[in-house]
């Protein structure tokens, strides 16, 4: 039996004008997937990647939009086990088609929840926050003691990270576009915050280093700070390439990192690192944990309804948004 659900479908690539909201049909799950009605949507900057096609790859059109989402079982098909109806999920990955009332998943990417962690919460950390646990704990793991540079520190990742960082005992810089943002960023436990649009950053970081340099670059701003940043490593430190919503970054010469300091530059994926069921199942109890330890919080969430979605990417595009985007049905 084939139902319907509302949602977001767009059928080229461009700004948010061209997601469409429109009712499509819902067929029953097929083997090994499971149906659910959206509780909650997060809103990522790979939304807004796919939406302008950047990808080398990019979606076939038409296409749905959104990866991650929290929502409750309504039915299963063929073959899945260990969920049940009425049970209360989350996931990040498959198919994207977040930006919908209801949807179908392959099942192997939905997670459990705790009773315990609130559905809006989830759903502003749960791909931002599976995101800072592969960087910080496996990409990168970072120590009591090292020092981490840390772009965007007041935006969705960034506070997360900020938070996390603080827990572990690093030393974390953080740089922010204003004075505002600085402050969010420093409640996250961000122990250096650098108004990039007053200052230098790179100089600033030299500068609270002793001229030494960080353990690591994370840096999802791409072509307005890859060069500066490989210039704020230690010899020997490693810059984690993860984004670039400022633009491609420019092409590297390679044997400019021996120069530098015999430096690592990775451009590292989150779906590398939660593909294989039980690497993902650990990263989110990881997580859950924190959440429930109150370690890692979503200290600011911006709530849009879900048919203003359109809104809620071009306020993250413009940066008027801090901490995560939450769509609710």
């Amino acid at each position: 039996m084939t139902a319907e659900t509302e949602a977001f479908r767009f059928s080229e690539f461009g700004a948010p004008a061209v997601l469409r909201w429109r009712t499509q049909a819902l067929p029953d799950p097929a083997t090994e997937e499971i149906q659910i009605r959206h509780l909650a949507i997060g809103v990522n900057y790979i939304d807004i990647y796919h939406r302008r096609g950047v990808f080398a790859a990019p979606l076939a059109l038409p296409t749905g939009l959104g990866v991650e989402g929290v929502g409750v079982v309504t039915a299963l098909g063929d073959g899945v086990t260990g969920l049940v109806l009425g049970q209360r999920v989350a996931y990040v990955g498959g198919p994207p088609g977040a930006y919908a009332a209801h949807r179908n998943l392959p099942a192997a990417r939905a997670l459990v929840l705790p009773e315990r962690l609130d559905s809006t919460e989830v759903a502003a950390l749960i791909f931002k926050g599976l995101t800072v646990e592969y960087l910080i704990h496996r990409c990168v793991p970072v120590a009591r003691g090292d020092t981490v540079l840390f772009h965007a520190a007041a935006g969705g990742v960034g506070s997360i990270a900020c938070q996390w960082l603080h827990q572990i005992g690093a030393t974390v810089i953080g740089t922010v576009s204003s004075a505002e943002k600085a402050e969010i960023a420093r409640a996250n436990g961000c122990d250096h915050a650098i108004i990039y649009t007053q200052e230098d950053f790179q100089a600033r970081v030299a500068e609270l280093t002793g001229g030494k340099g960080v353990d690591v670059v994370y840096d999802s701003v791409g072509s307005e700070t890859f060069t500066k940043s490989l210039d704020c490593l230690r010899p020997r430190g490693t810059l984690v390439s993860f984004g670039e919503t400022s633009g491609p970054i420019p092409p590297l010469n390679v044997a400019s990192l021996g120069a530098k300091g015999s430096l690592y530059v990775t451009r590292p994926s989150i779906a590398h690192y939660t593909a294989n069921r039980t690497e993902y199942e650990a990263a989110a109890k990881n997580l859950f944990a924190s959440m429930e330890a109150g370690m890692v919080r979503a200290s600011r969430v911006a709530t849009y309804s879900l048919r203003d979605a359109c809104r809620a990417h071009e306020d993250l595009e413009a940066r008027r948004t801090t901490g995560s985007v939450v769509l609710l049905p």
